[in-house]
C-alpha cells in the first residue's frame, strides 16, 4: 500500500514516488544509507540493507544542517 502520508518509521516501500540514492563512497558490503527527496521539502533516509524497512523523515533544513556538521568534522569522533 503506497500512501502520501509521510511519517517517521513508516516502511520505505510505502513512500510514494521515492527515488533512492546512495553515496559513491558507500562500501560494497552494503554498509550505507540511502536518501530520497520527497514532496513538501522532505527527505527520507533508509538503511540500504533493508530497503523495505523503516524510513526516517527529515526536513531539507535538518539534512542540510547535518551534512554541514559532517563536512566540518563535528562527527569525526564516531569513526
Amino acid at each position: 500500500m503506497v500512501t502520501n502520508e509521510v511519517h517517521n518509521g513508516m516502511s520505505a516501500a510505502h513512500l510514494a514516488g521515492a527515488t533512492w540514492r546512495k553515496s559513491a563512497y558507500s562500501g560494497a558490503l552494503g554498509n550505507c544509507v540511502e536518501l530520497a527527496e520527497l514532496a513538501g521539502d522532505v527527505v527520507a533516509v533508509r538503511n540500504s540493507r533493508f530497503p523495505a524497512g523503516p524510513a526516517l523523515v527529515y526536513t531539507r533544513a535538518e539534512i542540510t544542517a547535518f551534512l554541514a556538521g559532517a563536512k566540518n568534522g563535528e562527527f569525526d569522533d564516531f569513526g
